[in-house]
């Protein structure tokens, strides 16, 4: 795999305000499990890449992408080095956040496509033409090694967004890769299991043939382009070492797998999110996983001394239209698949933000009690606000506070959508679909008190949730119904953590019942208030001004 950028700079533009000013951080919180990483509790923050934060003004104009495009539907210059500029200022760690998915970064199509909103170009990653090269409008090599050690140093990993599914669509600049490795027809009509897997998703977006057996040779134009990039050889002798070693044939679905997991021996990437889960043949997830396990465990073995800890490799997947609700499987009409019997931890919960509209009691006990049966051992990931859903939980940014507490305060993974947590607008002048979605990262926002104070609110949410499994993994018991008061608990490989949490509670004084969960004389933390409190008679009372109490137990 090629490490070195060879790409001239062709020109730049104007930097998108990406102001530097947060709302404060208040104190860390102490607890005995702050610093102890669980995946099926995590707090993951999504990004688009090009759209959070503008590091490197240098590398906004590459590859002649300079096509007049629909609004939101070109490169804005958001890269690898605003993410790590972010991450270094301590932003996510202000968050809570202690996972970071951002969309793809290996190298996109040239050209731009026309999708009837104006010129598209691939700005969101999902378009590869080379899996062995990350673009230019991105970043380089160096630049991704350097986020991922700065993240780890900050104890947050790192989700690489793969995609096997498809290539980029073929424009005058990308050449289709051939019958031997794409099909271009049918499209899917989504009636059943054969009519949403060995077909295109949409049109011009050929379809990586991943259920082939059959061995294919590069495409010539990569090889063209490899031989020009002076890398040729080297690739062609990293490939003839894969194969050889794994004793696998070379199918365009090992060629991926490959070039994927490159990623994850060479740089540490502690987590796949998977795109376009249900189009794909199930086993090349399987097989993707166990090269993934590989190449972890062999990064591990190289890098003693940048290991996080004992967690296995990660891989969370989108299948589209799954809900916790349906357990285990997934259900096409007339077929139902497992994907967590083939590689996957977690799936992506598309059933969250309907869930959301109710109360959390209903939510948070459903959630409980599915995930520590019917889905034991595994875990989902919930969402409010996503960049391809156009009904997300809030639309409007009017219940910015309701959804930054049942998301994170909600059994499973937590997904923080990038700009959840200042209410970033989700309807833009000018921009149609999904770019409404997509909007660059306003953080000039920050300068308005009001905003600072639901970031505030997201912040302490979420760095209690980030240094408390028990809040995503724990087992769910309410403990009063009026006002709302619960506790979590988790309990596993000789990890405890108990929480006690309250919301919708009165201002002023407030008495919280935590006799069955922590002892009389102990003291406890609320860290929603930054309030210590001492338990006397199976109560800790309080008289913040606040509504929520989120009870750690400090001594």
């Amino acid at each position: 795999m090629r490490k070195l950028s060879i790409y001239l700079i062709c020109g730049f533009w104007l930097c998108i305000s990406c102001k530097n000013e947060t709302a404060p951080a208040e104190p860390e919180a102490h607890s005995e499990t702050a610093d102890t990483f669980v995946w099926e509790a995590a707090n993951l923050y999504f990004l688009l890449t090009d759209r959070f934060h503008n590091g490197n003004t240098a590398n906004d104009l590459n590859l002649s992408r300079d096509a007049e495009t629909g609004v939101l539907r070109g490169f804005e210059g958001g890269d690898l080095a605003g993410i790590t500029q972010k991450i270094e200022e301590g932003y996510f760690t202000d968050l809570g956040i202690n996972a970071i998915w951002f969309t793809p970064v290996v190298e996109q199509i040239h050209g731009a496509v026309d999708e009837g909103t104006g010129n598209t170009y691939a700005y969101h990653g999902y378009w590869a033409k080379d899996w062995t090269a990350l673009d230019p409008n991105f970043g380089t090599y160096e630049e991704l090694e350097t986020l991922i050690k700065t993240a780890h140093a900050k104890d947050i990993r790192i989700v690489m967004d793969v995609v096997l599914n498809h290539t980029g669509p073929v424009t005058d600049d990308d050449p289709f890769w051939g019958e031997s490795w794409a099909i271009q027809k049918p499209q899917c009509t989504y009636q059943g299991y054969e009519t949403t897997v060995p077909c295109t998703l949409v049109a011009n977006l050929p379809d990586i043939k991943t259920a082939s057996t059959e061995e294919v040779e590069l495409p010539e134009f990569l090889v063209e382009k490899w031989k020009k990039e002076g890398r040729y050889e080297t690739e062609i002798q990293e490939l003839e070492n894969y194969f050889t070693t794994n004793n696998l044939p070379r199918t365009p679905r090992n060629y991926l797998i490959k070039w994927l997991t490159d990623y994850v021996r060479e740089l540490g990437i502690d987590a796949f999110r998977v795109d376009t889960v249900k189009h794909v043949d199930e086993s090349a997830w399987a097989d993707l996983r166990t090269q993934a396990d590989l190449a972890f465990a062999d990064w591990k073995e190289k890098n003693p001394n940048e290991v996080l800890d004992d967690n296995t490799f990660f891989m969370l997947g989108e299948v589209y239209g799954y809900g916790i609700g349906g357990g285990r499987d997934y259900n096409f009409g007339d077929k139902t698949v497992d994907y967590f019997a083939n590689g996957f931890d977690n799936l992506i919960n598309f059933q969250f933000k309907y869930d959301a509209k109710g109360d959390y009691e209903t939510m948070f006990k459903d959630y409980d009690s599915i995930l520590h049966h019917s889905l034991e051992g595994k875990s989902i990931l919930n969402y409010a606000t996503s960049h391809d859903d156009g009904d997300p939980f809030d639309k409007d940014r009017i219940k910015a506070y309701e959804t930054g507490t049942k998301l994170l305060l909600t059994p499973g993974l937590s997904q923080v959508y990038y700009g959840d947590e200042i209410a970033r607008p989700l309807i833009i002048e000018g921009a149609q679909g999904d770019a409404n979605l997509r909007g660059n990262m306003p953080w000039s926002l920050l300068d308005s008190t009001e905003t600072k104070q639901v970031l505030t609110h997201w912040q302490r949410l979420g760095r209690f949730r980030r240094d408390h499994p028990a809040v995503g993994a724990g087992r769910h018991e309410m403990l009063q119904q009026e006002p709302y008061v619960f506790s979590r608990t988790f309990d596993k490989d000789d990890l405890k953590d108990t929480v006690v949490i309250g919301l919708d509670l009165p201002k002023g004084e407030k008495s919280i019942p935590v006799a069955k969960l922590f002892a009389e004389g102990s003291t406890l933390k609320d860290t929603y208030s930054n309030t210590e409190v001492p338990v006397q008679n199976g109560m800790v009372k309080l008289n913040t001004p606040e509504t929520i109490v989120l009870l750690e137990k400090t001594k």
